[in-house]
């Protein structure tokens, strides 16, 4: 697939629940949401008909995220059926690890290539504050079993919150000093309203990289093909890596090969665009693979060329992160 603007869309992040363990202040208010009920979301026999369709599409690479995808029932075998599809696509998955400790072996065992763990602050006072519930401990014995059972590289997303958590940068930063992991550093994102933390919370990518480089000399590591929006560092003489993410200051989108399929079988050309496709309609329609196809191609000729936000004709939407996708 292609889009209006020359991008190849390889890349699908496929959400398989808008249900979370954690009730993250940029993500819910503190009494949760409503979830959606059982018939609004896609099936896993749906989502790997999409899976199957987007790979004979050109899909080289399928991220399961949610909500929290472990909570899912069943996640470990659907997590084989789509390592099994023809192509042999990568199969990666976004979780916060507060279920990753019990999973991480058997999501190895089924094919799952690596992990993208979100995690915010390595204090319990201020992760509880963040997330409104305890677990950093049950995380951080997560990370570690994801490095044995070789769900690896490691990749540990932060984002960095204006007077709540830019003060961790270091913290964080050192891990890479420490673990051959990539910890990287992500731009808040301001998606949706009605939520604790706003626009004024982005912590600039320019001021995260001042905060690096009070740890060690951040030294610049060479793009090799499409590596992804991370804009990448390392220490001398560290096993880890930094990645930096400016998602907001200094957008990747002309480079952005992704599209998203929300739980409940809508189409997300852009995280940040409202505009959506009917997915779940299509396949309930009993859709042939073709006319699937060809709505896929109709999504990916959707993507705008870059995302507005900062400027006046932005508006966020209704949908919180939860229900996108991430």
């Amino acid at each position: 697939m292609e889009d209006t603007f020359g991008r190849k869309i390889e890349y699908l992040r496929l959400s398989v629940t808008d249900r979370c363990n954690l009730r993250c202040r940029y993500c819910m208010p503190a009494d949760g949401v409503e979830s959606m009920d059982h018939v609004s979301v896609l099936s896993y026999e749906e989502l790997l008909r999409v899976a199957r369709v987007a790979t004979r599409c050109g899909v080289k690479k399928i991220r399961v995220t949610g909500g929290e995808p472990l909570v899912r029932r069943g996640i470990v075998d659907f997590i084989r059926e789509l390592a099994a599809l023809p192509g042999s696509p990568e199969i990666t998955l976004t979780t916060n690890g507060l279920l990753l400790a019990d999973m991480a072996a058997d999501l190895r065992r089924v094919g799952l290539s690596r992990v993208n763990v979100s995690l915010d602050s390595l204090r319990e006072d201020r992760f509880a504050y963040i997330t409104r519930r305890s677990g950093v401990d049950k995380v951080l014995a997560g990370l570690k079993e994801a490095e044995a059972a070789g769900l690896t590289p490691l990749k540990i997303n932060m984002v960095p919150l204006k007077g709540v958590n830019e003060d961790e940068i270091g913290d964080f930063a050192r891990l890479a000093l420490e673990s051959p992991w990539e910890i990287r550093f992500i731009e808040f994102m301001p998606v949706s309203g009605g939520l604790d933390f706003t626009p004024e919370h982005m912590f600039p990518a320019s001021a995260i990289l001042e905060e690096l480089g009070k740890v060690a000399k951040l030294i610049p590591l060479l793009r090799q093909g499409p590596s992804g929006p991370a804009r990448m560092f390392h220490f001398p003489e560290s096993p880890g890596k930094i990645g930096v993410i400016p998602a907001i200051s200094d957008h990747f989108c002309g480079e952005c090969n992704r599209m998203r399929i929300t739980s409940d079988g809508r189409i997300r050309p852009c995280l940040f665009s409202t505009e959506e496709l009917d997915l779940r309609g299509a396949l309930r329609n009993r859709v042939s693979d073709t006319e699937l196809e060809e709505l896929l191609g109709t999504a990916a000729c959707a993507k705008p060329e870059r995302h507005h936000i900062g400027e006046e004709t932005f508006r966020q939407g209704l949908r919180r992160m939860h229900g996108i996708g991430g």
